[in-house]
């Protein structure tokens, strides 16, 4: 039985619903997964009989006429409170081509759901639990030969849904700088690098990259017209840009230049944490074996079950890729304990390297009080594993 379920509900046209499978083929293949097999695509007969235990989200492609399979199926989907996003050709045909009791939904046209529906995919993945929510962006540029087109990238990315950090404007007065940075980019999804002549020749910018290699966050790089890369194998699916791709020196992008570097952070951003949450699960493993247990599976929102020599029971331990916030804790709460379970406590295990301390001291708060979750540091895994107890 999948463990994810996507539906496809209303009326798409052939070449939506090809256009949507094959991008979750490839979002989700990231991941080890498969489409049909681990991530199930449902039509509204199947989704009126879907398994409770697996996690399931829909999309509705709205149209003059609704047919009565698909209206049955939303309308189970709304009472079960589980996610549909409605998809229109054009945001001023959402009342008359959405059912009204989806009405309520936040829902998206086809131009913003990206030209091979990047945009919806990723939508539905956050929903079902493979991809996080948060949406986050780091741009790393040199200020006296990008500053323009950083601008312009996180105004145009910002308006697409993500949270971009840009050092000129993400840092609070009198704060610390550095330490915020790092914080933030441990937290980000994708860095965008724009890579002009001088980049690595400041004193900053070559460590931004230095460690988000470290942290494993994928790098777009954005080539400046006519400037050959340094660093090529550092920058996953370069994008460079021709003369007519700015509007000055340094910026502003042209708008069509500025999408093409939102289609590849969409793409790019599912395998990137991908690799983040291959890397701590990687961790764990080591850390778990080498103290005599193993890690014996993999459940719904990626929950590894850890087996430790002094505990009866497996830990259910879902690693938190970037920042973990009181939603995340609230999160991991209501999906760790499987109904009718006895299992422990479930554990949170994310990588605290790069973290604001202010962060790390709210995150002990947090277990000490809320004690529905418990808090495993990858680098320490093995260490604090050996002393657990039930």
């Amino acid at each position: 039985m999948s463990i994810y379920q996507i539906g496809i509900l209303g009326t798409p046209t052939a070449e939506l619903r090809a256009d949507l499978c094959s991008t979750l083929g490839d979002m989700v293949s990231a991941f080890g997964l498969r489409l049909e097999s681990d991530v199930a695509v449902l039509d509204p007969t199947a989704i009126l009989s879907h398994s409770p235990k697996a996690a399931l989200a829909a999309v509705w492609f709205g149209g003059p006429t609704h047919d009565t399979a698909s209206v049955a199926a939303a309308e189970m989907l709304v009472r079960e409170n589980l996610p549909i996003i409605p998809v229109v050709a054009e945001l001023k045909d959402f009342i008359p081509h959405v059912p009204a009791f989806l009405h309520f939904a936040n829902g998206m046209s086809l131009s913003s759901a990206g030209p091979r529906l990047e945009r919806l995919a990723s939508a539905l993945l956050e929903c079902v639990g493979l991809l996080r929510h948060q949406r986050r962006v780091f741009i790393s540029y040199r200020r006296d030969e990008a500053a323009a087109a950083a601008l312009h990238l996180h105004e145009a990315l910002t308006a697409a849904g993500f949270d971009v950090f840009l050092d000129s404007y993400s840092v609070r007065p009198a704060e610390d700088f550095q330490a915020v940075l790092w914080h933030r980019l441990c937290d980000s999804d994708v860095m965008v690098m724009l890579d002009t002549p001088g980049f690595f020749a400041s004193r900053w910018t070559p460590k931004e990259i230095g460690r988000a290699l470290a942290k494993n966050i994928a790098i777009l790089g954005v080539v400046w017209p006519g400037h050959t890369p340094a660093r090529t194998s550092q920058m996953r699916e370069p994008i460079f840009l021709k003369s007519e791709d700015l509007q000055g020196a340094d910026g502003p992008l042209a708008p069509a230049a500025s999408e093409r570097i939102r289609v590849a952070i969409e793409r790019l951003r599912s395998r990137s944490l991908a690799i983040r949450h291959a890397v701590l699960a990687g961790v764990l493993r080591s850390g778990a074996e080498a103290i005599g247990g193993s890690v014996d599976g993999v459940g719904a929102r990626r929950a590894l079950a850890v087996r430790v020599p002094q505990l009866t029971e497996y830990l259910r331990v879902f690693p938190a890729v970037g920042v973990p916030s009181a939603e995340t804790f609230q999160e991991i709460a209501e999906h760790g304990m499987e109904p009718g379970s006895s299992s422990t406590v479930p554990v949170l295990l994310y990588d605290h390297v790069g973290l604001h301390a202010s962060w790390q001291k709210h995150l002990d708060w947090l277990q000490q009080n809320l004690k529905v979750v418990r808090v495993l540091r990858a680098s320490q895994a093995a260490w604090d594993l050996a002393d657990w107890e039930a």
